[in-house]
């Protein structure tokens, strides 16, 4: 089995099972705001971050139609509300459909609020989002878990998550050796690398064999370089009937010319 088809195989067995939402998809609902002029990235680091990251999960997630992945887009959690609203770089919500794309999303109207938060710290939101979202997002809104990172090279490492135990108490997790978090919640592991030509401090999701979820890059050259051996092994299948067929004809030349 090549590495692509024991990817797929290992992400039907990882996929987490979850219960579908009781809303329904929302595109819009009239007098809730879904921009606000500022930029969806603070930097290019975050750019980096969020584009790769988001895409990552994309991708994971593809093979079920019911979870729905967020960039920067406005979560509204409080019907009639237009204040109680968030913007977080990154979300994944379960048991919702993902089409139509929602230019917000509203979370009475879908029955379903974001499974996990991500938010890649900047100079303006990083006091904000180790202290006042904490307690948004997993009190107020009633998600599972909550991440954030720093993406920038030239800054301390800076990754943390927390989620709600049993209790309904906000607990941090506690990272491993290696600085890694498990979310128990998406079944998946974060790590983060650095990346020397890009000056980016990557957050990566794993497997929870360790198994790393590729990049488009990284699956595209994974691909090239399957369709190199598979056309290499076609080549030496050629050739080795080639030689069968010269050996074949190279005896029965020699049984001709003994009967001869």
């Amino acid at each position: 089995m090549g590495s692509l088809d024991t990817f797929a195989f290992k992400q039907k067995k990882y996929m987490p099972v979850f219960p579908k939402a009781s809303g329904k998809p929302t595109i819009y609902i009239e007098g809730y705001p879904y921009e606000d002029d500022e930029p969806m990235a603070a930097t290019g680091f975050h750019a980096d971050q969020i584009g790769i990251f988001s895409d990552q999960l994309m991708r994971y997630f593809a093979i079920n139609p019911y979870v729905y992945i967020g960039v920067d887009s406005f979560i509204y959690y409080h019907e009639g509300d237009i204040t109680k609203f968030v913007a977080p770089d990154v979300y994944v919500v379960f048991g919702v459909s993902k089409f139509p794309q929602r230019r917000s999303f509203y979370t009475w109207s879908e029955g379903a609020v974001p499974a996990a938060i991500f938010e890649f710290l900047s100079d303006s939101t990083a006091d904000q989002d180790r202290h006042e979202k904490v307690h948004i997002y997993l009190n107020d809104m009633g998600v599972d878990a909550y991440f954030i990172h720093q993406p920038e090279m030239e800054k301390p490492p800076e990754f943390r998550g927390w989620r709600r135990d049993l209790t309904g108490d906000i607990v941090e997790i506690t990272p491993d050796a290696q600085e890694g978090l498990f979310s128990e919640t998406l079944n998946l592991y974060f790590q983060w690398e650095d990346q020397q030509d890009t000056h980016v401090r990557l957050l990566r999701p794993y497997l929870p064999d360790g198994t790393p979820i590729t990049t488009s890059m990284e699956e595209h050259d994974l691909r090239i370089a399957a369709e190199t051996r598979t056309a290499a092994a076609e080549t030496r299948a050629q050739e080795m009937e080639a030689e069968i067929e010269r050996l074949r004809q190279q005896l029965a030349h020699r049984q001709d010319n003994d009967i001869s």
